[in-house]
């Protein structure tokens, strides 16, 4: 059923049918009837608890960063079998992100490349969207939802790098009391310059100063850093070093990569499309890999929330086996479907 409506849903402009579809899954799941009926098709309720860094999720399978970038959709997710939802990235200001077309499928190869550009409402649109989401649980049949949420982090675009540090901290405050855990995003190719917070000074200055912040607060929030698949190995080194130091909670990998090697869609094609990151199958070895070497590095003290390449059980157990506490899909949801989260967790 699904592989027809995704051959319609195909005919649409990439970002226009994300909208669409999710537009159309709340508008519907606020009838009660279907909202029950979605919930007992794709909730997995014999799911396994995880319990990591000092939260307990429902299950394992988690939606990664760049899904539901303002917090709208959260009760359909949850309707839909996650156990966790990352939003974001957020930034202090809103921002439009990169012109369209900037959201690209590549179907031979079973991927994406997007440049969005960080386009989100800003960071206290969304922190009030998220207040008003967790306030409207306790009135629902249903009762205090379990969806666990993460808030992804950002600098705008305009801001210099020697300054990124003061847009996290924003977001960081911000978002402080409506979200679970909190995620650095420094990886993302789209926003110039960005990359360049990964290296290891400019990274201490901006984790060590949230560290601070959180620590300074009643209960602090797991803090986790989402790295890119295209680090180097001296890079990833220096990433578990620091993470190490500061006592970072854990890291996410991985982003999405620049690289454009080995795909099948014709070069001409990609040649139009122009730069991006590419997510999806082509990244699920090199996303398994950094997992594992990371995960023998630290000898398994730094928790790994993993994504990429993510389209079944066995992809999901594959990133386990590597030494990953949870996992996270947005590709394989395109490709695979509503049903993921469920399909998955029967494996896991």
């Amino acid at each position: 059923m699904y592989s027809f409506i995704r051959t319609l849903l195909f005919w649409l402009p990439a970002e226009t049918a994300h909208y669409f579809s999710m537009n159309s899954l709340q508008f519907f799941c606020g009838i009660p009837f279907v909202r029950s009926l979605v919930r007992r098709n794709f909730s997995y309720e014999l799911a396994k608890p995880v319990k990591a860094f000092g939260l307990e999720f429902r299950n394992g399978v988690g939606l990664a960063a760049g899904f539901d970038k303002n917090a709208r959709y959260l009760r359909e997710l949850e309707l839909l079998g996650f156990g966790f939802v990352e939003i974001g990235t957020v930034t202090p200001q809103p921002q439009e992100g990169n012109p369209k077309p900037r959201l690209f499928r590549l179907p031979k190869d079973k991927a994406l490349i997007n440049r969005m550009g960080f386009n989100n409402d800003g960071v206290k649109v969304v922190a009030e969207r998220l207040k008003n989401w967790k306030l409207a649980q306790s009135f629902t049949k249903e009762g205090i939802s379990r969806l666990i949420v993460g808030g992804n982090i950002g600098k705008n675009k305009v801001t210099p790098n020697e300054d990124a540090w003061k847009d996290y901290e924003i977001c960081f405050r911000e978002l402080f009391d409506v979200v679970d855990y909190f995620v650095v995003n420094v990886s993302s190719p789209n926003t110039p310059g960005l990359r360049a917070l990964q290296e290891k000074d400019a990274l201490h200055k901006i984790l060590s100063h949230l560290q601070t912040i959180n620590a300074q607060q009643p209960h602090p929030k797991p803090l986790f850093l989402k790295i890119a698949p295209d680090l180097t190995r001296e890079q990833v080194d220096d990433v578990v070093d620091l993470a190490r130091e500061i006592q970072l909670d854990g890291l996410v990998v991985s982003n999405t990569t620049i690289s454009r090697d080995g795909l099948q869609t014709n070069p001409k094609e990609l040649e139009n499309i122009g730069a991006g990151g590419l997510s999806g199958a082509p990244i699920r070895e090199r996303a398994t890999e950094l997992v594992r070497y990371i995960c023998q590095q630290s000898e398994n003290e730094i928790p790994v929330i993993a994504s990429g390449g993510i389209f079944s059980g066995a992809d999901a157990l594959e990133k386990i086996q590597a030494g990953a506490c949870l996992v996270q899909v947005w590709t394989g949801f395109i490709y695979a479907g509503p049903t993921i989260a469920k399909q998955i967790c029967k494996s896991i």
